[in-house]
């Protein structure tokens, strides 16, 4: 076996999140914006504020209503997992977890709607940091008792990547709408969907 666990990134990586943002800012343009905003705030403040707070901040930063931070959470649990990753996650022989920059009861309900078992569920609340500081990560790995080399990472987002990179860990960037890389580091694979994953494990 290549990797004995693999890690998630969960609302981008085996959630249609932008999907989701989008309908609630009413516009496709809107909800980038307000998107990228809020990435913008996560990984400015390091240490972990209220995510529910931030969303509604990065909403009204964008010219936005506040009150969609609230018609959010209201909606969270219409999030839908990408068509594939229920079945190619159900493949894969090895523990699973999630790293993801949410609270815990967020986070949680996030997992769930994935539909399969997460043997860890790593928050940016529970650890106190939001990725792409190591903290997240490193607390994924050991929840699952893994070593970081031996441990795949799965990113959604372009910060993912430097971030499981710098904590020693490979990383497949399920790159699903084409974001631009946040610098030059490489992902050791680079997909535009999760079917790779599952023909790198029977590969293995």
């Amino acid at each position: 076996m290549i990797y004995d666990a693999v890690i998630f990134d969960l609302l981008t990586a085996l959630l249609d999140s932008w999907t989701l943002w989008n309908e609630v800012a009413g516009s496709a343009d809107d909800g980038l914006r307000w998107r990228r905003r809020y990435l913008e705030l996560t990984y400015g403040c390091g240490a972990y504020r209220p995510y529910e707070v931030l969303v509604r901040e990065a909403a009204g930063d964008s010219g936005l209503p506040e009150s969609l931070g609230e018609r959010l959470e209201h909606r969270w649990d219409e999030l839908l997992p990408w068509p594939e990753a229920r079945q190619v996650l159900t493949a894969l022989p090895i523990p699973l977890g999630v790293a993801t920059n949410c609270s815990m009861l967020l986070g949680r309900r996030a997992a769930q709607r994935v539909g399969v078992p997460f043997k860890a569920v790593v928050t940016a609340e529970s650890v106190g940091f939001y990725k792409p500081r190591p903290e997240p990560y490193r607390a994924a790995l050991a929840a699952l008792g893994t070593a970081p080399a031996r441990t795949l990472f799965v990113a959604g987002s372009a910060s993912d990547v430097p971030g499981a990179k710098a904590v020693g860990m490979p990383v497949y960037w399920h790159n699903r709408i084409g974001l631009a890389p946040s610098d030059k580091t490489r992902p050791d694979y680079l997909e535009p969907t999760l079917d790779k994953l599952a023909q790198l494990f029977s590969a293995g």
